[in-house]
């Protein structure tokens, strides 16, 4: 290990896991990862020897251990709540993967215990909502940010992917991939989300038992109207979009590939296979502000525990909305004492 190294133990040896290893390991400098939890003993043994760390099936102890000093949480949503308390009551730094739970009431458990520790602005906990880290994402917010384009009046979000996960449900699309818009749209105009709708019409028959595509619309206080589609089995590739509409034009994303292909009288660009290669620089960026802040006391740059909170309860909002026919729900976040 390095002198004055950041000790991160990583929570979760699965897709995401394993790549937060990864980078850690690789591109972040001052982090270095000493500990790798995960349910499957073979799956933490192999992140570890790749990034020189040991594995154990573990997560309670890998919190404990000594010589870990800061926590990456990238196991299954529902264990979200309970790792992210064990390691403010042991005093550590954790990152937590989105969601910070999947229900307001659990979200709510946490900053209250994060309150109980003396963090009452939730500094032991980071959300890793890292599209605030994404170069496209910022951006598109410096330059709403200049006003020269006039007031934002529509934003249309779009997220695709090849295919859901086994089990996946319809409530998923919002809490695992909606979400990310939930927290995007309003860190992009500076404006909470207040109301929201949950639409599906024809679903694609390349799976059953969920309604996909999802539409959501969202309505921010500054009278702005959001549409978000998810669409977990689009097929074709991993696909995020995000265009605002302003008063004097659009500010879009533009497609992130690196590569064009000539070939057989076609021009083509490839499509990512899943959110791993289009948000590595937002990952590696995120991870490097997180372990920078960690290290020198400064506070965290990373979305809070409250805004974990707050995308929560957007989420159970559009749930609401699914469960009654689509009508508008009022967004309401809790006040936590």
């Amino acid at each position: 290990m390095s002198a004055n190294a950041l000790r991160v133990g990583v929570v979760g040896a699965g897709n995401m896991g394993a790549d937060h290893a990864r980078t850690l390991h690789r591109w972040v400098s001052g982090a270095e990862v000493a500990l790798i939890a995960d349910v499957d003993a073979a799956r933490a043994a192999a992140v570890a020897a790749e990034t020189g760390a040991r594995g154990t099936t573990d997560a309670h102890a890998l919190i404990a251990a000594p010589d870990v000093d800061a926590v990456v949480i990238a196991s299954h949503d529902s264990t979200h709540a309970d790792l992210a308390i064990a390691a403010v009551r042991a005093g550590k730094p954790v990152l937590c993967e989105k969601p910070l739970a999947p229900t307001v009431a659990e979200c709510v458990r946490v900053i209250r215990v994060v309150r109980e520790a003396g963090q009452d602005g939730g500094g032991l906990i980071s959300l890793g909502f890292m599209r605030r880290f994404d170069p496209a994402y910022v951006e598109l917010k410096a330059a709403l940010a200049t006003g020269a384009h006039g007031a934002p009046l529509l934003l249309h979000c779009v997220s695709r992917g090849v295919t859901s996960a086994p089990g996946c449900t319809d409530e998923f699309s919002v809490t695992g991939s909606a979400i990310h818009e939930f927290d995007t749209v309003p860190w992009l105009l500076n404006s909470p989300v207040v109301e929201v709708s949950w639409h599906a019409g024809r679903s694609t028959s390349t799976v059953t038992g969920l309604r996909d595509p999802q539409l959501m619309l969202l309505r921010t206080a500054d009278g702005a109207l959001t549409t978000v589609e998810t669409f977990l089995n689009a097929g074709y590739g991993y696909d995020v979009r995000c265009e605002v509409v302003t008063e004097h034009g659009t500010l879009a994303l533009t497609d992130p590939a690196r590569l064009v292909t000539d070939a057989s009288r076609t021009r083509s660009t490839a499509y990512p296979a899943d959110w791993r290669p289009r948000f590595a620089d937002a990952y590696r960026l995120e991870l490097q502000a997180w372990t920078d802040a960690v290290r020198t006391g400064r506070p965290s740059p990373l979305a809070s525990a409250h805004d974990g909170l707050v995308a929560a309860a957007v989420a159970e909002a559009v749930i609401a909305s699914m469960k009654d026919g689509g009508r508008v729900v009022g967004v309401e976040v809790p006040e936590v004492f």
